[in-house]
């Protein structure tokens, strides 16, 4: 199989000629660790992550790296327009303020959308530029269409949340101002839309839908709130997806088995990363075999950061014994390759999957 054929065969629930390799993201820090390690010096320091706004040097890392460890696709970001006012802040063009961390993805700290007026006067889509995309073909084009292209494409609960600056701001929201958490919805969910429609026609081929539903303990919001201010709009986008012949995946970290039977309801066609410090992947697998593809699960927390090569080789391999059977199954980490992890455990990962996972 080619390596889009094995990624498309295991989300559509069945068994590829082996275990297809996916990472969420791969940060710019990690990016050019490994391609030090893999290429010896490649002369490109990285301070910050800046989703969507890579260098072409980085781009050009990023996909030698990709070839040289036989991953199975890629992950790319399109441009928000994120443009730094000082060493630590930046600003998008849909006027969210960032703090710029060290350590991975930006932090919203203030948002357009302070009350319903506001939501209601923002207007995303017609922002929505072509260029946004030119990192997202250079990479496709570079790579080739063997590969499966995933694009990251944030859920609108979680575009919702840097539209008012916070997780946070928009949880209270759901108490105080339901109308307006509504208004955003619908302002995210036609810009998912407008973005999936751009995708479909520039090469990619999965969406993957980040924004975190979940703590370890249990769902952020309750159930009944996920149904009313969320499920509507994933079922929107799932729908625009397969409209547009792509497949969907959904990522949330913690214990969101709450929500499962939404998810699974809603057509999301995998969901990732099955976080192990709360959830077991055996028992998810056992649940959802033949519902919906499952992706990710080796920690990347722990035992990425700080295990050893060993380490991490024995657990891909029980990994792929619990949760690659009869197919179904793509392997990741259990959020991203970020700046704590191990080059080196990273390979280890990619090398065994490799000698494991062959049906």
């Amino acid at each position: 199989m080619i390596h889009k054929e094995r990624v498309i065969t295991a989300l559509n629930k069945k068994k590829p000629d082996r275990v297809p390799i996916f990472e969420l993201l791969i940060d710019e820090i990690s990016v050019a660790r490994l391609a030090k390690l893999l290429f010896s010096e490649t002369g490109v320091e990285v301070k910050k992550t800046r989703f969507g706004e890579e260098s072409t040097k980085i781009l050009d890392l990023y996909c030698s790296v990709i070839e040289e460890m036989d991953i199975d696709s890629t992950t790319t970001n399109f441009s928000v327009g994120l443009k730094e006012i000082d060493e630590s802040h930046g600003k998008d063009k849909f006027g969210t303020l960032y703090y710029l961390s060290e350590h991975g993805e930006p932090i919203p700290l203030e948002g357009p959308a302070k009350n319903l007026e506001d939501a209601k006067k923002i207007d995303m889509v017609s922002k929505l530029k072509d260029e946004d995309f030119d990192g997202v073909r250079y990479v496709i084009e570079k790579v080739g269409k063997g590969k499966a292209h995933f694009l990251n494409v944030l859920d609108p609960y979680k575009l919702s949340w840097r539209l008012t600056g916070g997780m946070q701001n928009l949880l209270m929201h759901y108490i105080s101002d339901p109308e307006m958490v509504t208004a955003l919805a619908r302002t995210a969910a036609d810009f998912d839309i407008a973005v999936i429609e751009k995708a479909s026609k520039i090469g990619i081929d999965i969406i993957a839908v980040p924004g975190d539903l979940a703590t370890e303990e249990n769902t952020i919001m309750s159930p009944s709130h996920y149904r009313e201010f969320i499920k509507p709009y994933h079922k929107e986008l799932v729908n625009h997806a397969h409209k547009n012949g792509l497949k969907i995946v959904k990522h949330t970290d913690g214990n969101f088995w709450p929500l499962m039977d939404d998810f699974i309801e809603v057509g999301f066609d995998g969901i990732h990363p099955i976080q192990p410090q709360c959830m077991d992947i055996g028992e998810v697998k056992e649940y959802t075999a033949g519902k919906v593809c499952i992706l990710g699960n080796i920690d990347c927390r722990n035992l990425l950061p700080f295990g050893s090569e060993e380490e991490v080789k024995q657990k891909v391999k029980e990994t792929i014994r619990i949760a690659g059977k009869d197919g179904g199954y793509i392997i990741s980490s259990s959020n991203s390759i970020h700046p704590g992890v191990k080059p080196e455990n990273y390979i280890a990962m990619i090398n065994a999957t490799h000698e494991y996972g062959v049906y």
